[in-house]
């Protein structure tokens, strides 16, 4: 079974690769967690957050926008002495304002995945590359999007993670042509 290259970086990269990353998300709550998830990456390997992951779900109460709109000062010293995630002051800043310009767009468009999904019409864009170096950092549709996002009160949150973010939840297909995942994940709406 040939998967893309990056996958062969240990158990968790497989899992994460057969199982979740271009897979088109609906849910509100996995579309909340990758934008923390993929925010806290930034400057640092996939690695380091897969390998946190379990510990940002108990920080961030199992990504409920809601509850982490609610954190304050006190919350943030919290978590800047919790070694389960990435103590970066500006993430976790981030990751709570995040959280309410989240809530936000839901009420204004009934959910965060009818918003972010009008950017592709509703279908995912499905890649045709042959080589990972063919694979882009970012496109225009990532700064279009980061745009907005940073337009309705969004921070930390570029074009880059903003692709990492679409690749991650299915909203672009870049699995490889020759990897098992590119067929399957093609078929997925």
């Amino acid at each position: 079974m040939t998967r893309c290259p990056w996958a062969y970086g240990g158990s968790l990269y497989i899992d994460y690769h057969d199982n979740e990353w271009g897979v088109p998300v609906h849910d509100d709550t996995k579309l909340f967690e990758f934008l923390i998830l993929e925010s806290a990456q930034a400057g640092l390997s996939w690695i380091t957050i897969l390998r946190k992951r379990e510990n940002y779900r108990r920080a961030f109460v199992d990504f409920d926008p809601e509850a982490v709109s609610r954190y304050g000062e006190r919350d943030i010293e919290r978590l800047m002495n919790d070694p389960g995630i990435v103590r970066n002051r500006r993430k976790i800043t981030a990751a709570i304002n995040n959280s309410s310009a989240f809530l936000k767009v839901r009420k204004e468009f009934g959910s965060f995945d009818s918003y972010i999904w009008s950017f592709t019409d509703g279908r995912p864009v499905i890649n045709r590359w042959t080589e990972q170096s063919e694979v882009p950092a970012v496109t225009e549709k990532a700064v279009e999007i980061s745009k907005d996002l940073k337009k309705r009160g969004f921070s930390f949150l570029g074009p880059t993670i903003v692709y990492a973010h679409m690749q991650a939840t299915g909203l672009v297909n870049d699995h490889l042509v020759s990897c098992f995942r590119h067929a399957e994940t093609s078929k997925m709406l």
